[in-house]
């Protein structure tokens, strides 16, 4: 097919992508810089991109004014304070979340949040900790503070081929909540698969005795997150990820209710109303400041709001049907891709279709005699193609293990090897899985992708058939 037959074909099986022609246009005006540099950017779970109008505009609010740190009553203190709290104000309404109920406390990140969440929580050892396989590494960490204070620690598995939990065994694991403190971690969006979690377990858990943990990081970017029908207790995000800039602030939006629950391990500056040497004592202040320690993240606060006003101003919806429609195209074409002798050059990890998933796509390639291509290779040549994609397992050692093939024995033995018990290696992790894939190969599409992305890659997978 030519390239404008090919168009044709995509908006006949996708005819509600014509609806997302407004970001065609979006893409020429802020973000020129992907086709003037010639980049294919299929890395949106890793990063977002940012507009040009956010840097121009952030920019613009520091050199017409003076910001000083906040924690003080001074001028140039009380402008921060005022830009810092609007920022505050604006990420509630951005997920239509009562103040009321919920408050947003600045991180650095994403595992930021989740770390203040997994140290602060009152973990015994009449508590649990439930969580999916499918979780990204800064959730699986929290384990390690539930264990240390004799808290029981249980996994749900995710299953082939879809990664989905066998939604008739749910019930089964939130029957496990003990008497005491019970927490449940989930994402959203898997950044592995890009399978979706419903968040209609959200409630289920609770009404069972669990305090809910809902990772959306990988979610936000593309998906309505509306926090006035779905009440977890605790959400994590990296703003980066939704909108590229700035880098280094995320946050923890907490209900109120369960942030009464946590206690910190510890005080530092910012976090207190009066602590003493002499006395022995200190006094944590109260709400979101108790737990943003030291000085927050003051200058790129305000570009926060900016993000989120562009993001806005686009549509979630929008950003999402044109991801939907993308990532059907992309893994309906890879699906067909055969070799000359009908084997298939690609394996899916995750839901086939456009149903409950997101635009991260992760597969391995394989070549005419069905031997796995190394995705190492397969990063390397598309470096080459100046397209920019992810390989490994992507901080999710669960769902690549489920995705893989790699079994608990194997790991087990694996991990008991001598030399292994403190210095382990990824190197000696692929020597471990000897004959199976140590990685795969995630593409991801965000707000800026178009479809001229999408089939640049495709001839790129097209050049791997037949070796």
């Amino acid at each position: 097919m030519m390239t404008g037959q090919t168009y044709e074909a995509f908006l006949q099986s996708h005819p509600s992508f014509e609806s997302t022609r407004a970001l065609d246009d979006l893409r020429v005006r802020e973000y020129a810089r992907l086709d003037r540099l010639g980049h294919v950017y299929l890395d949106y779970t890793g990063g977002g991109l940012y507009a040009d109008s956010q840097i121009r505009k952030h920019m613009a609010l520091l050199t017409e004014s003076v910001y000083g740190n906040p924690h003080s009553s001074n001028p140039t203190s009380i402008a921060s304070t005022h830009l810092d709290e609007g920022a505050r104000h604006y990420v509630l309404r951005f997920f239509n979340a009562s103040p009321d109920d919920y408050v947003v406390i600045f991180t650095p990140n994403a595992s930021g949040a989740l770390k203040l969440v997994g140290e602060s929580y009152p973990f015994t050892k009449d508590s649990h900790y439930l969580l999916t396989f499918d979780n990204h590494n800064s959730v699986n960490g929290i384990r390690e503070f539930a264990r240390a204070r004799g808290a029981a620690v249980t996994y749900m598995p995710v299953t082939l081929p879809d990664m989905r939990v066998e939604e008739s065994e749910l019930d089964s694991y939130f029957d496990l909540a003990n008497g005491g403190d019970n927490l449940f971690a989930y994402p959203a969006q898997s950044n592995f698969s890009g399978v979706q979690h419903p968040l209609e377990w959200i409630d289920r858990a609770r009404a069972k005795g669990w305090d809910v943990l809902l990772d959306a990081a990988a979610f936000a970017p593309t998906n309505r997150l509306d926090l006035s029908r779905w009440h977890p207790d605790f959400v994590d995000l990296s703003f980066y990820k939704i909108f590229g800039y700035p880098t280094g602030v995320g946050c923890l939006i907490a209900r109120k209710s369960a942030l009464a629950k946590l206690h910190r391990p510890w005080f530092a500056g910012g976090t207190i109303t009066v602590a003493s040497v002499q006395g022995d004592r200190f006094y944590l202040a109260e709400g979101e400041a108790a737990f943003e320690d030291g000085t927050i993240n003051y200058l790129n606060l305000p570009a926060v709001e900016i993000g989120l006003r562009h993001i806005e101003s686009i549509g979630v919806e929008t950003i999402h049907e044109r991801v939907r429609c993308l990532t059907g195209w992309m893994i309906g074409n890879l699906f067909a891709m055969r070799h000359d002798n009908g084997n298939r050059l690609v394996r899916l990890y995750g839901p086939p279709s456009v149903d409950r998933r997101g635009g991260t796509v992760t597969v391995n390639f394989y070549d005419q005699h069905d031997r796995a291509i190394d995705h190492r290779e397969i990063e390397r040549q598309a470096n080459a193609a100046n397209i920019s994609l992810r390989t490994g397992c992507f901080c999710n050692p669960g769902g690549g293990e489920i995705a893989l093939g790699i079994t608990g024995g194997e790991l087990s033995a694996c991990f008991r090897q001598p030399g292994h018990e403190i210095r382990f290696s990824i190197d000696d992790f692929r020597v471990c899985v000897d004959g199976k894939s140590s990685g795969a190969v995630r593409m991801s599409l965000g707000l800026a992708s178009n479809f001229a992305d999408v089939e640049r890659f495709l001839q790129f997978a097209k050049g791997l058939l037949n070796r």
